[in-house]
Order: structure tokens, then sequence, then C-alpha cells
């Protein structure tokens, strides 16, 4: 099934660029392709990003669309605190614990979502892709256990770490 709606977007994204081309001249394939996308995603929301997370994930879409044929959409990005409180008490009440709440989720004042650089992209195609190609585009993934989650470092690579939680476990400990 995934191929059919990568075929499809990719077909949409085509079928857009002229009209595209006609609103903005010089850059009708990018916005074409996040027309398509949004289309294939419609549930998306981009906004909250920081401006430079914004233009790396959309630039990086854009690219493996047009030049893979890779769907990359995003699940959460920008995500405020009140939010990112709620997500991080439910899962200390599935996990048990404060500290195995850690391993999958942290509480607002560490985590990047709400700062507006962290993402988390679908398929799992799309993963993949930005694995390899997304340090072009200051885009990486930090924790082993979230092939998911994606950060925005124009700098470089961060230091990768087994689960969000990593370094306050192991300080606790």
């Amino acid at each position: 099934m995934t191929g059919i709606y990568r075929v499809i977007t990719h077909v949409l994204a085509v079928l857009f660029v002229p009209v595209a081309w006609v609103v903005a001249r010089g850059r009708a394939r990018h916005v074409a392709c996040q027309w398509a996308l949004a289309a294939r995603y419609p549930a998306e929301n981009l906004a909250g990003l920081t401006p430079g997370t914004y233009a790396a994930f959309t630039a990086a879409r854009t690219e493996a669309l047009w030049r893979h044929g890779i769907l990359l959409g995003l699940t959460s990005g920008h995500r405020d605190a009140a939010t990112q409180a709620d997500l991080f008490h439910a899962e200390v009440q599935r996990a048990g614990s404060h500290e195995l709440a850690l391993h999958l989720t942290l509480p607002p004042a560490q985590s990047q979502h709400v700062q507006g650089v962290a993402l988390d992209v679908r398929p799992y195609e799309g993963a993949q892709w930005l694995e390899v190609h997304g340090g072009r585009f200051g885009l990486y993934r930090v924790y082993d256990n979230e092939w998911w989650h994606f950060e925005y470092h124009p700098n470089g690579r961060p230091q990768r770490l087994p689960h969000p939680g990593y370094a306050a476990t192991r300080a606790a400990s």
C-alpha cells in the first residue's frame, strides 16, 4: 500500500508543478512537493518548528520525493509544554516510574519538541532515508530506540544516545 501512496503523491507533485511555477517561480518543485505531501498527510502540523528546522525538513522531504521517490511525513513536531507534560505523565503511569518513563519521553524542560527542533517522522522508509541523507540538512536521529525521532542540529551530528532519558537515568544511578 505504501507504494501506491508514493506513486500517487509523486504524480500529484508533478501535476502541481505548473501552478507552483506561477505562484513561486524558481521554487516550483519545492512548493509542488509541499502541496502534494499536504494532500498525502492532511493532519500534519509544521507550525511551531523553528525557522531552521522547518526549512531543513521541507528541503529534505522535497529531495526525498523528487530524487528518490520516498515519502517523508511528520507525525509530531512542536509540542507546547502542557502537551509534553501530559505525554510524560501518561508515560510515567504506563511505565510505573519516572526513570522508566524517561526511556520513551522527556519532561517539557528537556524535550526538544517543546523547543521546536524535534521531528517524529513517518513512514519507516522515510526515516531510513533521513537516517542516510538527513545530515546534509542538519537533521539527525539522536536516540537508538526511536527510529522516528530526528532533531535539527545545524552545527553537526550530536551524540547518539540509547534512549531519551539516558543522561538523567545515568546520573541517578
